[in-house]
């Protein structure tokens, strides 16, 4: 009889941090014939918490991975989770009427595997539908006013059951999750700030640092909280500006790094690479 396929599994974990976490773990997964290629690990001692990112190939049931796994779990008093190495993340894009971080997402989910399935793109007007459509991506015109706030976030969580979406990235998105949205999805949330956190907040960002004569300008890939711009940095980046840049330039610029910044964090996410620590994150890149 053939043996069975080998599977490529991803652990990633944390727990309070003590001696012999990482034999512990190693150990269960090679009593179930499983070969690690890749391992990361990090002890913060700040919060005396640690973390563990490993990659394994078994031909072990999943479940008697998972059962083992299960008890050192209980031993250390870990949050863990154990996936597919690839699998791609349902994920549902939010976005308004800037296109760059949606095509950028749907370009690199489609050409350079990124890992990500995109069962939907929500907008609150009506202008990305054609991308969307490009891509075959299914497209929801769900406007927001004040009026219809609570209409719009009911419609957007029934997306999120009826898709089972795992993963909500709001690409440019210029509305404000409640905190009822915020706490129901929490951790599943990405956003990406035109601007490193806090700085030049408000409506023109790139205006504002010309102004005030800026050298860099950012963006900030964060997951979102019911704190404002305040949740746990996942990826940030810089572009050089000097003097000459005027305010176009600087737009085209700054959207630039957005885009860039955006997709790295999706993909450390859909990876399994981003491990919560406090208000702050571990990342495994």
């Amino acid at each position: 009889m053939n043996a069975a396929p080998a599977e490529h599994l991803v652990l990633a974990l944390s727990c309070p941090d003590r001696p012999g976490i990482v034999h512990a773990v190693s150990g269960a997964l090679a009593e179930h014939g499983g070969n690690i290629t890749e391992s990361q690990q990090f002890g913060d001692p700040s919060t005396g918490l640690f973390f563990m990112r490993v990659q394994v190939e078994t031909r072990a049931p999943r479940h008697e991975v998972e059962g083992a796994l299960a008890a050192v779990g209980h031993e250390f008093d870990m949050t863990w989770k154990l996936d597919e190495v690839g699998r791609p993340v349902r994920t549902l894009i939010m976005a308004s009427k800037e296109a760059h971080c949606l095509v950028d997402l749907l370009f690199r989910q489609r050409f350079q595997g990124l890992p990500i399935d995109v069962v939907g793109v929500v907008a609150n007007h009506p202008d990305l539908e054609p991308i969307a459509s490009f891509y075959g991506a299914p497209f929801h015109h769900i406007p927001v006013t004040k009026e219809t706030k609570q209409d719009a976030e009911r419609a957007l969580l029934s997306l999120v059951r009826e898709h089972d979406v795992e993963l909500v990235v709001l690409a440019r998105y210029m509305q404000i999750l409640s905190d009822s949205v915020c706490t129901e999805l929490a951790g599943n949330v990405i956003n990406i700030h035109h601007s490193f956190l806090p700085s030049f907040k408000g409506a023109r960002p790139y205006a504002q640092a010309h102004t005030r004569g800026v050298k860099l300008i950012g963006a900030t890939a964060h997951y979102v909280t019911a704190d404002l711009d305040e949740g746990p940095i996942i990826e940030q980046d810089v572009e050089r500006v000097t003097h000459a840049d005027d305010v176009a330039e600087m737009v085209a610029r700054g959207q630039d790094v957005e885009r860039r910044v955006l997709a790295r964090a999706v993909r450390w996410h859909a990876e399994h690479r981003v491990l919560l620590d406090g208000q702050r994150t571990v990342v495994f890149p």
